[in-house]
């Protein structure tokens, strides 16, 4: 018996190495091979976005106390949205969902606030599906414990100028957690409560490339300011992606109709009217950045300058 006793303790020693807490979880990595990623920066034309909404429509947490002015898991889902857009580096940010603290705010600094700043697209979003489960497993000799998040998040987007829902499209993720002992000796797991933003966050990433590919597939565009013997301005500057040098189409609009079929109004293809060239910009932010530009060709009607519009060439 004393010749077996340092074999069963050697066959323990092995079976608790191989016991463990394995997170597993449907996310972004943000390392590959051991080499940091690093996003290639993005030095074209920026869309403005903002996101209107995010909601929980799920039946998670909603007891009777449940206020939806204070949604714990709909702001968290915001928030992620928020940061995965902005690290694209290609929007321009527009804050909606805390406007009003943001006017209370602007109150007590300016009397004279600036208005809003228009919006390209809308983003409103809401989580459809949220649930946590665990599941176990007892053999003989192990035991096995498993914690599961799953999230479902639907997107839609908006284009502002026509009231158009462009892109919809729900997406999944899940996230889990496990621990397992074999004879009583292992690693344990309680309530791993950064599940619910890992789940949210796997589920918002499968959204967020197409997002950004409906933003992108439509022209950036912009107007012009003021055009007479100071010089011509357009709207938008450095923090848009306008540099000096950068070369534009003005299209003239075409004229807009009705559609019989739809009732909806249709904006008939405008025309080249001309081709302008960034000289300079200024501002200091969104709202009042501008950049001179000069006529490279064609020509414009200097006394009727709201019938075009500039757009990227």
């Amino acid at each position: 018996m004393k010749k077996l006793l340092p074999l069963i303790f050697t066959a323990l020693a092995l079976l608790s190495s191989c016991t463990s807490v394995k997170p597993d979880v449907q996310a972004d990595r943000t390392a590959l091979n051991g080499e940091e990623f690093v996003q290639p920066v993005y030095k074209g034309l920026k869309r403005k976005v903002a996101i209107a909404r995010f909601t929980n429509e799920s039946q998670y947490a909603k007891g009777a106390f449940f206020d939806k002015d204070n949604d714990p898991l709909g702001k968290q889902a915001l928030d992620i949205l928020s940061t995965k857009l902005a690290a694209s580096g290609k929007f321009i940010l527009l804050e909606r969902a805390e406007a009003d603290k943001i006017d209370s705010e602007k109150a007590l600094t300016d009397a004279q606030a600036a208005e809003k700043i228009g919006a390209d697209y809308l983003i409103i979003g809401s989580i459809t599906e949220f649930g946590r489960k665990n599941i176990g497993e007892t053999d003989l000799f192990s035991r096995t414990k498993r914690q599961i998040v799953q999230a479902g998040v639907s997107l839609r987007l908006v284009d502002v100028s026509t009231g158009q829902i462009i892109y919809s499209e729900e997406g999944k993720g899940q996230a889990e957690t496990e621990s397992s002992t074999i004879l009583g000796i292992g690693g344990t797991a309680g309530f791993d409560a950064t599940l619910s933003d890992k789940a949210i966050s796997a589920a918002i990433s499968k959204l967020v490339e197409n997002v950004i590919n409906n933003c992108m597939d439509r022209p950036w565009k912009s107007v012009f300011l003021s055009a007479d013997s100071d010089g011509i301005f357009i709207a938008g500057g450095i923090k848009q992606g306008l540099l000096p040098g950068k070369k534009l189409s003005v299209i003239e609009k075409g004229k807009t109709v009705k559609n019989p079929q739809t009732g909806m109004p249709v904006t008939l293809p405008g025309k080249k009217a001309a081709e302008v060239k960034v000289i300079s910009c200024g501002g200091t932010t969104v709202t009042d950045e501008y950049s001179i530009v000069e006529i490279t060709e064609g020509s414009i009607d200097y006394s009727n300058i709201s019938k075009y519009e500039i757009t990227e060439k």
